[in-house]
């Protein structure tokens, strides 16, 4: 009994870790799904439309490999349905493409006349949002007769406002800081939950 008492504990604390190393690592889009997949009969304009695509998800292609594939395009051989000049191709039935960066991304099915019958997507890709740390309140004016307040925390790398720059207009923070500050902020919400968890079981 105690031993199955402690391993539904520790299935318990695995789900917590995934499911917050999950949302650090971003969605998994499967083209189509839930109702299609790469095919002939999907409507990707409309499957498009209900989904919000970030730095850091991947798109998942799944089709007949003898019937289709996937080719990455430009905007314009994307525009003519055009695969002579690829910026990648991909033939598993199977394929995993990662959304790293943001910005739009064109793919097309290269079999046949299957981009101009509508096996065509467009990838709007969005920069992974922030958190923002809300500005403190300010603070009272210290009252006659009370002790002084306590010296303010110095501010970090992450909430240190930008300097200035030769044009005189701040400089944005570097994006690896923003993502370091996220996963960070991630990871140390994932620690917490487990050792909640943790204590709680035990």
């Amino acid at each position: 009994m105690a031993i199955m008492a402690a391993a539904a504990k520790a299935l318990v604390v695995v789900v917590m870790a995934a499911t917050v190393v999950g949302t650090a690592l971003g969605a998994t889009h499967t083209v189509g799904a839930p109702n299609g997949s790469w095919d002939l009969q999907t409507n990707y304009a409309q499957w498009v439309s209900n989904i919000k695509f970030s730095v850091g998800d991947q798109l998942e292609f799944k089709y007949s490999p003898s019937m289709h594939d996937v080719v990455e395009v430009s905007k314009a051989d994307y525009d003519a349905c055009s695969s002579s000049t690829p910026i990648a191709t991909f033939n598993s039935g199977d394929d995993t493409i990662p959304l790293p960066a943001a910005g739009t991304r064109y793919f097309i099915c290269g079999v046949g006349n299957h981009c101009n019958n509508g096996m065509k997507i467009t990838v709007k890709v969005e920069a992974a949002a922030t958190g923002s740390n809300p500005a403190p309140p300010p603070m009272a004016p210290p009252r006659a007769g009370s002790p002084p307040a306590a010296a303010a925390t110095p501010p970090t790398a992450a909430s240190t406002p930008p300097t200035a720059t030769g044009g005189g207009r701040p400089a944005p923070p570097s994006s690896s800081a923003t993502k370091s500050a996220g996963v960070e902020s991630l990871v140390g919400l994932g620690v917490a939950a487990i050792a909640a968890g943790l204590v709680m079981f035990y």
